[in-house]
């Protein structure tokens, strides 16, 4: 289940079967989702602020989130809840910035919190909040990524800086029916890579890997020890 997700966390961030290969026709299978179309609005919004500014910063250690920059989602896109010192920026993802295959494509009640460093935050993050304007001024799954190409062909999105990275540590998160909140890890974006350059998915490496083709990117996994709270995720379930 390692392939799904990877696609579910990180696009989406942000992902889980057990082997590579066979997790492919197991997740064809799956495409007949229970979330055929979005959801009215409301159901991907959380009622109360509070709460959404809490699950965002618990992507990442108290260490980091706390001088953070949050954003919460409103109706027409995310807005500035706090303003950050140390050009960290955390949030609550929601479902559709998934593959566009993804049975959560459109699943109301995915919330992926995650806390992006500042390259991230510069590089990485347009590219989720502009997925969720589009979604929200209306458009279709087909038709935001078509205009996701068209912003990438004219360079109207950058690509990632070097040491684009982000937290991915809450407990409280729900990354897919599947999976629940998974296990604790870090995600590193670059432009369209060879995975065995990292090692990733190779026998005995902790570094997993998806190709992003539509976005243009390579995401590395790399799942840890420990919540953003201190308490231990079990090794044994990795």
């Amino acid at each position: 289940m390692k392939r799904d997700i990877i696609r579910t966390i990180a696009l989406p961030i942000f992902v889980l079967a057990v082997g590579l290969s066979a997790a492919w026709p197991e997740h064809a299978q799956e495409t007949k989702t229970p979330y055929p179309s979005m959801a009215p609005i409301e159901q991907y919004l959380m009622a109360n602020r509070g709460a959404e500014i809490a699950l965002a910063r618990s992507a990442a250690p108290e260490s980091i989130s706390r001088d953070a920059e949050v954003l919460v989602l409103g109706g027409h896109g995310y807005e500035t809840a706090i303003k950050g010192k140390n050009g960290f920026v955390c949030i609550v993802q929601r479902s559709w910035t998934a593959p566009i295959d993804d049975p959560d494509f459109w699943n109301p009640k995915l919330r992926a919190p995650i806390c992006y460093n500042p390259p991230a935050a510069r590089s990485y993050l347009p590219l989720n909040i502009k997925k969720t304007e589009l979604v929200l001024a209306g458009q279709s799954k087909a038709q935001m990524f078509e205009s996701i190409k068209a912003s990438l062909d004219k360079k109207e999105l950058p690509t990632p800086e070097s040491g684009a990275m982000c937290y991915m540590l809450s407990k409280e998160g729900y990354l897919s029916d599947r999976d629940g909140h998974w296990h604790p890890h870090l995600m590193f974006f670059v432009s369209q890579t060879d995975a065995v350059t990292w090692g990733a998915d190779l026998p005995g490496s902790p570094i997993l890997a998806f190709d992003d083709t539509p976005d243009r990117l390579t995401v590395f996994l790399i799942p840890v020890a420990k919540w953003s709270d201190g308490t231990t995720d079990p090794t044994d379930a990795h």
